[in-house]
C-alpha cells in the first residue's frame, strides 16, 4: 500500500464510515458532510449510496422504497446513475424533478394553492396599478398580467390535469412553471402530514447534493419533515457553504444543527497541487478555519498573481502575454493556446463583454428573479430565442434543409400535429410555414442585423412560434406606447423593473444570443464560477477587473484591499474567488486590473496569501 493510499485511509475513511452508520434503516440519523473544493464529495456519495445497496437494498425492494438523491443538474444525475449500475432502488433527481414526483397528481390540492395565489398576485398588481400612473409601458405590462392571471384563475376549474416538465418552457393553460413547482411542493410539506408521511415513506433517506445551493425554501421543508420523523427518516445534506453560488440557497446552512445530526467532514483535497491548496486555505481562513490537506502524492504546482494597470488597452493581449508567461515557467505547452488553458472571471458582465452579448446579458441580470435562469440558460423567454429560433436560422443559413423541416415541425404551431389533422388544405399550410420563414430570414436581408424585438414580432405576426407568456405583452402591445415614459423619480416597482428588463433585452442585437448560447453551454474559452460548478482543468487563469464587470455584488478591490471594505461584497467575492482558484489541478494565474496595484501587491503579502516572487506588477515582457 503507498503512503498516498495510506493517507487517503486514515482521513477519508473515517467520514465515509460515520456516514454510512447514519444510513441505518433500523436508526437513520441525519447529516451534515462538510465537502470542500476537489474533496471527492461525490465520490463519498457513490460510496455510502453502495452501502446502502448492499446492506438494505432487499429491503427497500420488499417495502417499494427507495433512497432519493437530490443534485445539481441533469449531468450530476446521469453520472450518480453510471456509478451506480442504474440501480433501482436509488432515485437521482434534480430539485424540479424531485418536487413534481412529490405533488404530481394532486390536481385538486394544486389547483387550490393556485386559486390563492393567483388572486393575491392579482390583487397586489392592481393595487400598484392604482397608484401607478396610467398609459404608460409599465402600466400597459401590469394590465397585461392582470388579464392573464385573471383568465388563468377563471380558467382553473376547467383544468382537469395539471402538467409540469423539468427541462420544458411549461406554455398552456394546464402547466405549471418551475417556481411553482417548488413552491407548492414546499408549502406542501410544511403544511400537510400526509405530504409528510409520503414523502417518509417513499424516501426514507433522503440526500442532497450541493444543499448549499438549493432552494431554501425546500431546504426549510425537510427540515421541518426531519424534525417531525427523525425516528424513520434521514436527511443527509452534502456542500459547503464557502462554495455557495446562487442567491436562493438557505443561509447559515450548516450552522445551528439539532444536537443529534452528524457532522463529519472530509480534509483532503484530491484535485488541486499543494501550492494551490495553500492559496485555497488563506481565503477561507477568515470565513471558517476550515483547511484541507493535499494528497502525498500531490505536485507542488504553481501559482501567480499578475496586476496589471487598470487602463491595459488591449487586455486580451495582455492575458495572452500572461499565458505566455506561465508557458515559460512551467514548461508546459497546454499555456499556449485558448483552448487548452480555462480563463475564468469572477463575474458574468466581464465574459459577456469579451464574447459579445453584453446588452442582452445587462438588460436582463439587473432584475433578481431573472438572474439565476439568465445564467444557468433556464429563462424560459431566453430559451425560445436560443433554443427554437436561433436552430432556425442557422439551418437556413446552411441550406440545411431536412434540419429546418425537423425544427419547424417539432416547434411550429403551424405544421403541429393537431394543426395537420384538422386542415383540409395540407399543401396550403406548408406554404404558410415557408412563407413564414422567409419571413423571418428576410429580417437580414441587406446587411442589417434584426434586434430580438423585431425577430419577436415578425414570429407573432406569422404564427412560426408560440411566443412565451413574458414576451406576449411585448408582442401584443400598441407601438405607440413605446415612447411613453415612467414619470421621473417615481419609485420602479418589480412588475415595471422586469417590463423594463425585457424591453432593453428586445432591443439588443438578435446576433448576441449565439455566443450567449455557447457560454452557458460551457462550449466557451470564457467561463464563471456557476459555469464550471464541480468542474476542474489543468492549467486556469482567473481575471479580475471591477471596472469592467460593473458588479454591485462583487468587489475583487475590496478584497485585496485596493479599496476600503465594508459590505457583503468582500465575502461574496472571496467565495467566488475560492471557487474559481480551486479549479486548477496543475498551475494557476490569477490576472487582476488595478488602479492602485501597489495596495494589493502590499495587501496579498501581508496577509501571506503569495511569495513576493510569486507577484508580477505591470504586463510580462
Amino acid at each position: 500500500m503507498t503512503a498516498a493510499a495510506d493517507v487517503l485511509d486514515d482521513l477519508d475513511h473515517p467520514v465515509d464510515a460515520e456516514i454510512a452508520a447514519c444510513l441505518d434503516l433500523a436508526a437513520p440519523r441525519s447529516f451534515f458532510l462538510f465537502a470542500g473544493a476537489g474533496s471527492g464529495k461525490t465520490r463519498s456519495l457513490v460510496k455510502a449510496l453502495d452501502h446502502v445497496r448492499q446492506l438494505h437494498g432487499e429491503t427497500l425492494r420488499f417495502r417499494g422504497q427507495r433512497v432519493g438523491v437530490i443534485t445539481f443538474t441533469n449531468a450530476a444525475c446521469d453520472e450518480i446513475n453510471r456509478r451506480l449500475e442504474f440501480d433501482r432502488t436509488i432515485e437521482v433527481s434534480t430539485i424540479h424533478s424531485f418536487a413534481w414526483t412529490l405533488i404530481g397528481g394532486l390536481n385538486h390540492d394544486i389547483r387550490e394553492w393556485l386559486r390563492t395565489n393567483l388572486a393575491a398576485e392579482i390583487a397586489e398588481l392592481e393595487a400598484l396599478e392604482a397608484k401607478g400612473r396610467s398609459g404608460t409601458k409599465a402600466s400597459a405590462e401590469r394590465i397585461s398580467k392582470i388579464a392573464s392571471k385573471s383568465k388563468r384563475l377563471a380558467n382553473l376549474n376547467t383544468v382537469r390535469r395539471f402538467i409540469y416538465s423539468p427541462t420544458g418552457d411549461n406554455r398552456g393553460r394546464d402547466a405549471l412553471n418551475h417556481s411553482e413547482v417548488i413552491k407548492i411542493s414546499a408549502t406542501f410539506l410544511q403544511n400537510k402530514s400526509t405530504m409528510q408521511s409520503i414523502l417518509v415513506g417513499r424516501y426514507p433517506i433522503l440526500l442532497i447534493d450541493e444543499s448549499q445551493d438549493t432552494n431554501k425554501l425546500l431546504i426549510d421543508a425537510l427540515f421541518a419533515v426531519q424534525s417531525s420523523h427523525r425516528e424513520r427518516f434521514a436527511l443527509g445534506l452534502l456542500g459547503d457553504m464557502m462554495q455557495r453560488i446562487y442567491s436562493d440557497g438557505k443561509e447559515g446552512l450548516g450552522q445551528d444543527l439539532p444536537s443529534d445530526w452528524a457532522t463529519p467532514r472530509k480534509r483532503l483535497n484530491h484535485r488541486c497541487p499543494k501550492r494551490v491548496i495553500k492559496l485555497i486555505n488563506k481565503i477561507r481562513k477568515v470565513v471558517d478555519g476550515q483547511e484541507q490537506i493535499p494528497r502525498t502524492d500531490s505536485a507542488e504546482g504553481w501559482v501567480r498573481l499578475f496586476i496589471l494597470p487598470g487602463d491595459t488597452v488591449d487586455k486580451p493581449a495582455a492575458e495572452r502575454a500572461v499565458a505566455q508567461r506561465m508557458e515559460q515557467l512551467t514548461t508546459d505547452e497546454g499555456w499556449r493556446k485558448t483552448d487548452t488553458y480555462k480563463s475564468l472571471t469572477l463575474e458574468h458582465r466581464m465574459a459577456a463583454k469579451r464574447m459579445g452579448f453584453l446588452e442582452m446579458f445587462v438588460a436582463l441580470h439587473e432584475v433578481e428573479s431573472f438572474r439565476t435562469g439568465l445564467l444557468d440558460g433556464s429563462l424560459p423567454f431566453v430559451r425560445f430565442f436560443a433554443e427554437q429560433i436561433l436552430p432556425l436560422v442557422n439551418a437556413q443559413r446552411r441550406n440545411d434543409r431536412f434540419a429546418v423541416a425537423r425544427i419547424v415541425r417539432t416547434s411550429s404551431p403551424l405544421l403541429s400535429g393537431d394543426k395537420l389533422r384538422t386542415t383540409e388544405d395540407q399543401p396550403m399550410q406548408l406554404r404558410h410555414a415557408r412563407e413564414a420563414i422567409d419571413g423571418l430570414m428576410s429580417l437580414w436581408q441587406a446587411g442589417v442585423e434584426p434586434t430580438f424585438g423585431d425577430v419577436l414580432r415578425n414570429v407573432a405576426s406569422s404564427g412560426l412560434f408560440a411566443v412565451p407568456d413574458a414576451l406576449r405583452p411585448n408582442a401584443d402591445r400598441d407601438a405607440s406606447l413605446d415612447g411613453v415614459e415612467d414619470v421621473d423619480g417615481q419609485e420602479v416597482d418589480r412588475q415595471t423593473k422586469k417590463a423594463v428588463a425585457i424591453d432593453e433585452f428586445l432591443a439588443a442585437p438578435f446576433f448576441q444570443i449565439d455566443p450567449y448560447a455557447a457560454y452557458v453551454s460551457g462550449k466557451a474559452h470564457f467561463d464563471t464560477h456557476q459555469g464550471v460548478k464541480g468542474l476542474e482543468f489543468p492549467r486556469v487563469m482567473v481575471i479580475m477587473d471591477d471596472d469592467e464587470a460593473r458588479g454591485f455584488l462583487f468587489s475583487y478591490a475590496k478584497l485585496f484591499g485596493g479599496k476600503q471594505a465594508g459590505d457583503t461584497s468582500v465575502e461574496s467575492t472571496r467565495r467566488l474567488f475560492y471557487v474559481t482558484c480551486s479549479r486548477a489541478e496543475r498551475s494557476l494565474a490569477l490576472v487582476a486590473y488595478s488602479t492602485q496595484p501597489d495596495l494589493v501587491r502590499q495587501f496579498v503579502l501581508r496577509e501571506q496569501w503569495f511569495e513576493p516572487d510569486e507577484v508580477v506588477v505591470g504586463i510580462p515582457n
